[in-house]
């Protein structure tokens, strides 16, 4: 379930959260825009920065470095958000920069060890692997779908 239609492997967007790099799915990904004002949400948790009008529909825009604690966020001109497609809901995600789209080999990706990672286990697809560089691979449908996210309500995962 690792290679995508050509056997080759799969493509994932390269982000930076805090010192990490991560990894999704590029197919998820929408696309990517700078970081603009959202409009907050009352009694929203505090990881949901608000809502963007993107071309005439409200999307939820969730902050990853508030969600998972990873130290203050600092919005600047690296500061992006990176829209899904989750399951058809469309969401934005802050993150601190995209870096670049890497095709990864089934045999570039290894069984994330417990490493106590931002993320739990259960939302992590691996580590991929190029040369010196390292991607925690997030399952971004599962984590986006899940309860604690409080985004997508009764999507079973």
């Amino acid at each position: 379930h690792t290679t995508g239609a050509d056997g080759l492997g799969r493509e994932f967007l390269a982000f930076k959260l805090g010192s990490e790099e991560y990894g999704i799915d590029i197919l998820k990904v929408q696309e990517i825009r700078g970081y603009e004002a959202v409009t907050r949400i009352a009694n929203a948790p505090e990881f949901i920065k608000g809502v963007i009008n993107l071309r005439g529909i409200i999307i939820p825009v969730v902050d990853m470095r508030i969600k998972f604690k990873l130290g203050e966020p600092v919005y600047d001109q690296f500061t992006v958000v990176i829209i899904l497609n989750i399951n058809g809901r469309v969401v934005g995600m802050v993150v601190d920069s995209v870096s670049d789209v890497t095709t990864l080999t089934p045999d570039q990706i290894k069984q994330a060890p417990d490493m106590g990672t931002a993320f739990s286990n259960e939302y992590l697809i691996g580590l991929g692997t190029i040369d010196e560089r390292m991607l925690i691979l997030v399952d971004i449908n599962r984590l986006m779908s899940s309860a604690e996210m409080g985004l997508i309500e009764g999507l079973a995962p």
